[in-house]
This record gives C-alpha cells, sequence and structure tokens, in this order.
C-alpha cells in the first residue's frame, strides 16, 4: 500500500497510515500510533518524527492523526478525540490483522506525548494492548526538568493562551511496557542520571551508547516563531549530535532509555539518524500484548 489518507469510518475522520512499499500477507508488523503536539496537526508530526522513512527497512506501521479542529484547535482535550484514538487502533489491527501486529507504541511529540501518558494512566484500551512508549518532548516517566525558559515565545503584546491541555496524573503510568525519552538540550535543566522505570524491571546503571551524528538536519519546524524563535523552542533544523543513554538487563527485555539531542530545542524536526537510531531501540524490545486480550474492538 505504501501510503494512503485513511479513513475512521466511525467519525468521518481522515488520517495518514504508512505502511511497507512490498508488504507480505502475514508478515509481523511494528504499529507506531504517532501523535502531534498541541497547536499541530498530523501532516507536521509526520515529518517531525519521520518513522515513514523507515518503515521499509524496519517493517512498519505509522498511523498519525490530527487532533479535532473544534476549539480548541487542533489538540488533543476531548473524549471525541480518545474515540478516534480507539478507532484507529481497531481499523489497524482488523486491517493488517492482530496476530500480525508484533508490538504496538504510542509515539507523541509535546501535548501528544502528555495524551499518551494520560491514556496510559486512564484508559484501558490502551493499558492492555501498548508495548511501548516514546516520548518526544513530551515528558519522562521519572521527569526531567524543564528549562527556566522553556515553552512558546511570545510576541509583544501576547498574553499566554489559556491551558486546554488534559494533564497525565503524577507519577508512573500502572502499565507494563518499554519507555524511551528523547529530547533537545535546551529544553531542560538536566537529564536525570537515574530512571524509576529502569528500576521498576531491575536495569541496571545507565550505559552511554557511541553518540549518534547527524549531518543533515529534520524535516520541519516552527514556521510560525521563527523570527522569535528561542533555542529551547526551536530555530531552524540543522546537523547534529544526540547522546544516548539505555539501561540493561531491564526484566521481560524491556527496552528503556533516554536519548538528548544536543543544541536543540522543542520544535526542530528529528534528524534521519536519530529517528533510524530510536526506530532501531523500538523494535528491538518485546511485544505481543495485544494478542492477549484480543479483538481492538474490545471498549476501554
Amino acid at each position: 500500500m505504501g501510503h494512503v489518507s485513511a479513513v475512521d469510518e466511525n467519525t468521518g475522520r481522515k488520517f495518514y497510515l504508512d505502511d511497507p512499499d512490498d508488504l507480505r500477507p502475514d508478515e509481523k508488523v511494528t504499529f507506531i500510533l504517532n501523535l502531534h503536539g498541541g497547536g499541530s496537526v498530523g501532516a507536521w508530526q509526520r515529518a517531525y518524527f519521520p518513522a515513514v522513512d523507515y518503515k521499509n527497512q524496519y517493517r512498519l506501521v505509522v498511523a498519525t492523526p490530527s487532533a479535532a479542529t473544534k476549539e480548541p484547535a487542533r489538540r488533543w482535550v476531548g473524549e471525541a478525540d480518545d474515540e478516534h484514538l480507539h478507532n484507529i487502533v481497531g481499523y489497524v489491527f482488523d486491517k493488517y490483522g492482530l496476530e500480525n501486529i508484533r508490538a504496538f507504541w504510542l509515539a507523541g511529540h509535546s501535548q501528544g506525548g502528555m495524551t499518551s501518558r494520560r491514556l496510559l494512566h486512564e484508559d484501558a484500551f490502551f493499558q492492555d494492548r501498548v508495548d511501548g512508549f516514546l516520548s518526544l518532548s513530551g515528558g519522562r516517566i521519572g521527569p526531567a526538568e524543564r528549562s527556566p525558559n522553556a515553552g512558546p515565545p511570545l510576541r509583544a503584546g501576547q498574553e499566554r493562551p489559556a491551558n486546554f491541555i488534559r494533564p497525565a496524573p503524577d507519577g508512573p503510568p500502572p502499565v507494563e511496557m518499554s519507555h524511551i525519552f528523547a529530547v533537545g538540550e535546551h529544553e531542560i535543566a538536566s537529564l536525570p542520571t537515574t530512571s524509576p522505570w529502569a528500576e521498576k524491571y531491575g536495569a541496571g546503571a545507565r550505559e552511554r551508547r557511541p553518540d549518534i551524528v547527524d549531518t543533515v538536519g529534520g524535516q520541519i519546524y516552527d514556521t510560525s516563531r521563527i523570527d522569535i524563535g528561542t533555542k529551547e523552542w526551536g530555530l531552524l533544523p540543522g546537523p547534529g549530535t544526540a547522546q544516548m543513554w539505555v539501561y540493561p538487563g531491564a526484566r521481560d527485555g524491556r527496552v528503556i532509555g533516554d536519548v538528548v539531542r544536543l543544541n536543540k530545542g522543542h520544535t526542530e524536526g528529528l534528524e534521519p539518524k536519530v529517528t533510524e537510531e530510536l526506530i532501531k531501540l523500538i523494535v528491538s524490545a518485546p511485544g505481543g500484548k495485544a494478542q492477549k486480550v484480543g479483538s481492538a474492538k474490545v471498549s476501554a
């Protein structure tokens, strides 16, 4: 199939759906539900975290939806959005066959990551099915303190809008899964050297992996604020180096890691090699939770 604009038949809402160009019948795939941040849309997120560029090599199915356009626009805030995400998961499981979903990951940037955490705290549908959570500047389990200057820059006379975000509860979600956190260096005050998620699974002390060096930049950035951009919020995309840590020996083979993109902020799209290394971690993690609970049509 490659790429289509799929339709949630229950709501009529469209979403991007990408799969391997040469997908074979009954082939095992890793499914990623890729959620954009507040004020954004699926098309932007598809370029920000371009997992689709590696769908053939790593046998990925990637669904990238947009939040409802009614007020507050472009934020995952309402029950209608949660229902839409349920429907997408059901669509994908039915289309490719539940038995062929090797693993199911939530990936979310900013408010998309926060929404993923909320769902993992509150929604049994996702708790029972998600094998891993990739937070792209959307909150670490065992938080990393934000930079004092984090957040979108404001123009002269502009006031910060009301907070329409539905926050996730504090603490680790009650889910058995892998967890990867990726963030721009300038977004956080510092990265913790320990992880409560790693401790949960009895993993060892974090180990530094070789730096990831990209000679080209990401595909997208915040064009609406680039003239007032800050290093914390993000500037133009460009080459870069990222540091990666993993917590080895986690029980059940869980993958737990942190990635810090040096000299980057919140909105520069991920560089190609960083994207690929994150996907390598995803596909190395165990899966199979969805098969244990059966049909994705089960109500939360």
